[in-house]
């Protein structure tokens, strides 16, 4: 890897610069002095500078038509068109005093205002994304199920995501990449206007709460090289950032109501707006509905409320707060030949799930000058989430006079990061350097025990000593700092190297039951244990990311970065007869590296296309195995020493209609984000692992759709294809790869909780219309009705099989005023 990095960057810096450009002062109106800091930049693109002591600048460019434009807190912005040939054109600027109002300058951006597609400036705020695959959703733009949080929708254009679908009305998400498990989005740092949203970022990292589409401005993926800056997860990094308060309004509302299939009804209402000294923005959500299968009936509440104060014009403090709650009945899991039967049905009428969330978040923004940036995020989370019903395998009956397992999380969180960007000039170029740290502080009690039997919605223990359970608390404590560097070698080429120190300790603290039960599930012994056990360790973390601009729409990237996955508290302990953890588990270690090429060919096409290697250190792996004293198989996690997942990831759209003028306004455009990977584990110790596929590795992942849009009204019709995929290490269910003539022992074991998961399609179509004040919206999923799913499960909402919903539809009324 270090020869590749240097004979990239070798390559980087043997590459020439533009001859042509242009260069000037910038200087006070009034007494013509120097202002140094000045940022100068070139609208609609990512092309910008800054000025020296003298107030001079300079910018390479190629040959055409530019507006320039020059910002400096103190001062108005001034725009300048200005036409380059072949010498470098004097462009000056005088800039005048801060008035009341400031003329609106775009900085960056895309011209095409109607891609729901984008991707990160190198620098936004106080966050550095130079070098780094990712991807930026326009939520604005989209079509799509937004009421259901429909995924496969909102991630079409990201290249290479492994979507659950098992989930009614979209209340959790699911989604994972290269081979990461997509339970809850559990390998990416998952974040709300940047900060932490899961259980516990390290202890616990899936979030049981997602914020609803309907209320996001934007959401913005960054690919394994955020470990740095975010957090160490494989994944990388999802922030959701919700919409804000309308500039110079001061007050406006929206509605969107939502019918839909399997009496689906889903009314979000916001109010926004901004005055001179405040802006605001909150909403209200209220779903709910009978879902697809059997059992599946659910009702949710969400809330966010945001106040900004500027308090000067240096100084911003944000008040957030966050609350969602929702009670889902679930249908529990299907064998495969029950599946196939009648994928709708429900074998568990008595299984329920219930979650709050609370989180409060102050920000708090301070410009220290035109060159340094300070951003401090304080914000905790109250919450719980409770589990009641029957985990037995769905062979098993379900037997309404017996207990019901009952498992309760409550979760209180304590974190602060604070951030700073600093910008300076070097050797005549403007680098950038951002630098933070983070503390956390969390504490989990996890309770799990006998419920009530019946079939009602009773979150209340039989037995509160929990002599058939466990009683456990996970304190648990993380310390980071980090820093990295955009260092401007030239105006086309720029290194990015990063650091980041991580301290972690986790606790257990407890006392749990071991019980051994015979064919019959009459109990044999009933054993307790205490237990306290404390893990403490700190590391570092290495990356480096390189870019190079050889035109101002192309890019060539690349980026290596070291990655961490600490045991879970579920890696430490827990209850549940379909799941054993070695107690020997270790961390998770390896890295991300990307080499991609990335941009627009005029108007006509947009692309990102990349190469990937992840590679796995003490990869953490699921098998089946025999457990002594246990009756059938169960699924034992453990470490499997090495595996690596390497690919192909690309996104494509072409905009048809710009090749015809004739065709005015209407516009066509068709996408396809493509994903090929392979993956293995090797160097293992366990031959029933070594050399088999990693787990959630389709080797093909396609979606392709075609957008239509005229005047006020848009629609897009997408097809997504994902092949076959195995759900544990040794590869249970490989008989039925490539078998037509399969039976049900080749494609499963242990009753549908461990096995393949067969290649599947699915289609959607989407369309709106605005008039004036008005929205509405409407669509079909899965118009096909195709039969097929996404995912097995080892306990809750299972276990088992979890069909996806078929065909269903939706009409969205939106009203603004």
């Amino acid at each position: 890897m270090r020869h590749f990095v240097y004979i990239l960057f070798i390559f980087f810096l043997s590459s020439s610069a533009y001859t042509q450009g242009i260069e000037g002062y910038v200087r006070t109106e009034e007494g013509q002095n120097p202002i140094e800091g000045a940022q100068v930049f070139i609208l609609d693109t990512d092309i910008q500078t800054m000025t020296d002591e003298n107030g001079y600048y300079k910018l390479a460019l190629k040959a055409g038509d530019y507006n320039v434009g020059v910002f400096y807190f103190e001062r108005q912005s001034v725009v300048k068109d200005v036409s380059v040939e072949e010498v470098t054109e004097l462009l000056s600027f005088s800039m005048p005093m801060l008035e009341t109002v400031l003329q609106e300058v775009i900085t960056s951006g895309n011209k095409d205002d109607d891609k729901n597609i984008d991707r990160l400036n190198a620098v936004e705020g106080t966050n550095i994304y130079e070098g780094k695959k990712n991807e930026l959703i326009k939520l604005e733009k989209l079509n799509g199920n937004l009421a259901t949080n429909s995924a496969r929708q909102v991630f079409a254009k990201v290249p290479g995501l492994n979507i659950w679908e098992s989930d009614a009305a979209g209340l959790q998400l699911g989604i994972g990449g290269r081979g990461l498990d997509p339970n809850r989005t559990s390998n990416f740092n998952t974040r709300q206007n940047g900060y932490d949203i899961s259980a516990d970022p390290l202890g616990y990292p899936e979030s049981y709460y997602t914020p609803p589409m309907e209320a996001l401005s934007r959401i913005e993926v960054v690919r394994g090289a955020a470990s740095l800056q975010y957090g160490t997860q494989f994944g990388g990094m999802v922030n959701f950032v919700f919409k804000e308060g309308p500039d110079k309004k001061p007050f406006e509302f929206n509605t969107r109501n939502t019918v839909g299939s399997f009496g689906l009804f889903s009314s979000y209402n916001s109010v926004g707006g901004s005055t001179k000294l405040m802006d605001y923005f909150a909403y209200y959500q209220r779903k709910q509905g009978n879902g697809w299968r059997d059992n599946e009936s659910f009702t949710a509440n969400s809330a966010f409320a945001n106040t900004t104060f500027h308090i000067t014009d240096e100084l911003d403090i944000a008040l957030e707060f966050t609350h969602m709650d929702y009670l889902a009945q679930q249908p529990g899991g299907l064998n495969y030949d029950q599946f196939l039967d009648d994928p709708s049905q429900s074998l568990r009428e008595r299984n329920w799930f219930s979650v709050e969330w609370n989180i409060p978040a102050i920000t708090v923004d301070y410009r220290v000058s035109s060159k340094t940036n300070l951003s401090l995020q304080t914000y905790g989370l109250v919450g719980h989430r409770k589990a009641l019903g029957n985990i037995q395998i769905p062979n098993i009956e379900d037997d309404f006079s017996k207990k019901r397992n009952l498992l309760i999380d409550n979760y209180e969180n304590f974190a602060s990061e604070l951030r700073g960007l600093h910008r300076y000039n070097l050797l005549g170029e403007l680098h950038a350097l951002t630098f933070g740290a983070r503390y956390f502080r969390g504490n989990t009690l996890q309770l799990q025990g006998d419920g009530p039997s019946g079939n009602s919605v009773d979150f209340t223990f039989y037995n509160d000593e929990f002599t058939e359970g466990l009683n456990y608390r996970y304190p648990n404590e993380n310390l980071a700092i980090f820093a990295e560097n955009i260092f401007n070698v030239s105006e086309k080429l720029s290194i990015t190297p990063g650091i980041r120190y991580e301290y972690i300790k986790t606790k257990a603290n407890g006392v749990y039951n071991f019980i051994s039960e015979d064919n019959a599930g009459n109990i044999l012994t009933n054993i307790e244990y205490q237990e306290q056990r404390e893990y403490p360790r700190d590391f570092i973390l290495l990356g480096i990311g390189a870019s190079y601009k050889p035109k101002d729409e192309v890019e060539l990237y690349a980026n290596f970065s070291q990655n961490y996955r600490a045991i879970t508290f579920n890696d430490m302990r827990v209850n549940n007869p379909n799941k054993i953890i070695d107690p020997d588990l270790k961390d998770e270690s390896g890295y991300n590296t990307d080499l991609g090429l990335r941009g627009s060919l005029t108007k006509y096409l947009d692309y990102d296309w990349s190469i990937f290697y992840l590679n796995y250190k003490n990869k953490i792996a699921a098998r089946n195995r025999r457990e002594e004293g246990k009756p059938s198989l169960a699924q034992f996690i453990e470490n499997a020493e090495r595996a690596f997942v390497y690919g192909f990831e690309s996104y494509t759209e072409l905009n048809i209609s710009n090749f015809f003028e004739s065709l005015n306004d209407n516009k066509f455009s068709v996408f396809t984000n493509f994903a090929y990977l392979y993956s293995q584990y090797v160097d293992s110790s366990k031959p029933d692992i070594d050399g088999k596929r990693v787990e959630f590795t389709p080797e093909i992942n396609v979606k392709s759709g075609l957008n239509y849009a005229v005047k006020n009204f848009s629609s897009t019709i997408q097809i997504g294809y994902v092949s076959s995929q195995f759900t544990e290490s040794s590869n249970a269910g490989i008989g039925a790869l490539n078998n037509s003539s399969f039976n049900s022992s080749d494609i499963e074991t242990r009753g549908g909780v461990n096995g393949l998961i067969p290649s599947y399609y699915v289609m959607d179509f989407s369309c709106k219309y605005k008039y004036k004040f008005a929205q509405i919206e409407a669509g079909i999923n899965n118009l096909t009705d195709n039969i097929y799913f996404t995912r097995r499960s080892t306990g809750y909402p299972g276990p088992g099989i979890l069909p996806s919903p078929g065909r269903n539809f939706y009409v969205t009324l939106g009203l603004k005023f």
